[in-house]
């Protein structure tokens, strides 16, 4: 459904209910679509996970002297 600023202003809270009942909203500005209603409850969820790149790396070493630089200190 597309509606004008204007109507959506007016009728916002019917909106929202035919939002919530699965219909997809568009506001227009001048006949031109400017917003999508979208639901907000995906996008607050989304953490990326720990050890995404699935690599495994040993970190008990981190802090000692690399064997190569040893000619450097």
């Amino acid at each position: 459904m597309i509606v004008n600023i204007h109507e959506a202003k007016t009728n916002l809270s019917k909106l929202i209910v035919r939002f919530q009942q699965g219909e997809e909203i568009v506001i227009a500005k001048n006949g031109k679509p400017v917003l999508k209603f979208a639901p907000v409850g995906d996008t607050l969820k989304r953490t990326r996970p720990v050890g995404f790149f699935n690599c495994t790396v040993d970190m008990s070493r981190f802090d000692e002297p690399l064997e190569e630089m040893k000619d450097y200190q």
